[in-house]
């Protein structure tokens, strides 16, 4: 958890990570990974032509602040990407834990009067296709999960193909958070916002085969946790991680890259492919704060469109006057 209270900080720096903690409920790896990249801005502010890394920042004053223009911002983005070799999307990151902060700074905390990145022309990262199984090999995945001797490890397989929902949903499930009469479970997504999940007759099949010895464990009689471990305390994230893994192994798909968050794509690309599902449908079964996140997954529409126009009755008329 980052530190809200470093006396490596000045006191407006760690005002903003407590923002953004308290009000914003940001998760602890975006509050985290915002701040490395803001300090790391104040310190290049203070310190250009020096040793950027090792500058202390403690010290630091509004008024060092309200000098800050736009100018520095950029050659920030430059040393950036020439002195640490940031990537595109790395670059971007930076900007949005800037604006956040310049925002807090201006609008939520009345610090400064003026935004200097308000002006900023920096364009959006290419956002690349997520990776994702195909039917057949969700089925292959499923199949060799079964054939082990773990209830577990395929319902949690089961729930990540159907459900779509994230690591940190699934580990976080309590027995308490299920309705077998409706057919849904509550979970706790981003920003600690909560969400109904519906459960389809697979998922419901799995589950109630788990939760048979689930709830017979005495042990665990206590442990709120759906998913447990040998211990029985809640699964880790790592664990969970190591049962897809094994399990994709076991189904011949291990190195294609796919990830716990691959099969949340995996879950989302079967939906919007095979169930109709449209991008506000999508929007609120993954829990996404806005549609924009959503619309990656029309990608796989181009086989329906180049199906749509192979179809068409003009698709094989051919010219008189073609070449032979």
């Amino acid at each position: 958890m980052t530190n809200c209270n470093n006396n490596e900080n000045p006191e407006f720096l760690n005002d903003y990570l407590v923002h953004m903690r308290v009000v914003k409920m940001l998760s602890e790896r975006t509050i985290h990974e915002y701040y490395l990249d803001v300090r790391l801005f104040l310190k290049f502010i203070l310190n250009k032509d020096g040793d950027v890394d090792n500058t202390d920042i403690s010290s630091m004053t509004v008024d060092d602040l309200k000098k800050i223009n736009l100018s520095d911002i950029y050659s920030f983005i430059f040393y950036a990407a020439d002195e640490r070799s940031n990537a595109e999307k790395a670059r971007y990151r930076k900007v949005s834990a800037l604006r956040s902060f310049f925002k807090y700074l201006t609008k939520t905390a009345h610090i400064l009067e003026n935004d200097p990145i308000r002006d900023i022309e920096v364009p959006s990262p290419k956002r690349a296709l997520p990776k994702f199984l195909s039917l057949e090999e969700s089925m292959r995945l499923l199949k060799a999960s079964d054939s082990g001797d773990s209830v577990r490890d395929y319902c949690i397989l089961t729930f990540f193909l159907n459900c779509g929902m994230r690591l940190s949903e699934l580990v976080s499930i309590n027995i308490r958070d299920i309705d077998l009469t409706e057919y849904n479970m509550k979970v706790i997504g981003k920003g600690n916002k909560e969400r109904m999940v519906y459960l389809n007759n697979a998922c419901v099949e799995a589950l109630t085969q788990y939760l048979e010895i689930r709830l017979s464990n005495e042990k665990a009689k206590d442990e709120p946790a759906l998913f447990i471990s040998k211990q029985n305390k809640r699964i880790s994230k790592r664990r969970v991680q190591q049962i897809v893994e094994d399990s994709l192994k076991a189904a011949g798909l291990d190195g294609k890259g796919i990830t716990t968050h691959k099969l949340r794509h995996t879950a989302a690309t079967l939906m919007y492919q095979y169930g109709d599902a449209d991008m506000l449908t999508l929007k609120e079964i993954l829990g996404h704060a806005n549609v924009s996140t959503t619309e990656i997954y029309t990608h796989i529409n181009s086989e329906r469109l180049r199906t749509a126009v192979e179809a068409n009755p003009l698709a094989n008329v051919k010219s008189k006057n073609r070449q032979k």
